[in-house]
């Protein structure tokens, strides 16, 4: 698209691509970064979860960097930590990690931390974190197997994914719906337009 700087998302998740198109931004290139998401020891959610949205987003300023076509691009970066109190939930890879975290989150509160990264044209990083509370109900045992059976859960921060079938687990949400999903959309659209990013450049044909 001519008329407007470049855009990198230092993502490959289909979700967060996903929200930034219902915001009408089309990225012009995608970089996934791959980096250690382990917790340090004793630290928090939302440190957590500030900490490795910034980690992505300079791995992909390195990326951009070599790339003459991307160089100078704005670059938009995101985590998502899930966390019951100080616990984090894993994003879950096996059946048995999503169904500790299935009867965990199961009949109580727990909260999101979804944190966003912006590197501008310019190198600068611009953050912002979204804490958001969400109630699960009580799971019985035939949900819990019908769930873990879809395979849905696979590589979701906390076993579930809220734009899906654990949509029907939803007792309440207190905050951002988007930044549970992976992207807190309008803290992202914010920061680019802070930014001098026209974000709504692809409205014009988004009809």
């Amino acid at each position: 698209m001519i008329g407007r700087p470049k855009l990198v998302l230092a993502s490959g998740s289909p979700r967060r691509l996903a929200l930034l198109n219902q915001g009408g931004i089309e990225p012009d290139s995608l970089l996934p970064a791959e980096i250690d998401e382990l917790p340090m020891k004793g630290e928090l959610p939302r440190a957590l979860a500030t900490r490795l949205a910034r980690a992505k987003a300079e791995a992909a300023l390195q990326a951009v960097r070599l790339d003459e076509e991307l160089r100078g691009s704005f670059i938009v970066a995101a985590d998502t930590v899930v966390a019951v109190g100080r616990r984090i939930m894993p994003k879950a890879e096996m059946l048995d990690e999503a169904a500790a975290c299935l009867r965990l989150l199961s009949g109580r509160n727990h909260r999101v931390y979804g944190a966003v990264c912006l590197v501008t044209p310019k190198e600068s990083f611009r953050q912002r974190l979204v804490e958001t509370r969400v109630r699960f109900k009580r799971l019985s045992k035939e949900e819990l197997e019908a769930y873990l059976a879809s395979g849905e859960w696979r590589g979701k921060a906390g076993g579930y994914a809220i734009q899906g079938l654990a949509g029907a687990f939803i007792v309440k949400i207190v905050g951002s719906y988007t930044s549970v999903v992976g992207l807190p959309l309008q803290e992202t659209i914010a920061l680019l337009s802070g930014e001098g990013y026209p974000v709504h450049f692809g409205w014009l044909s988004a009809v």
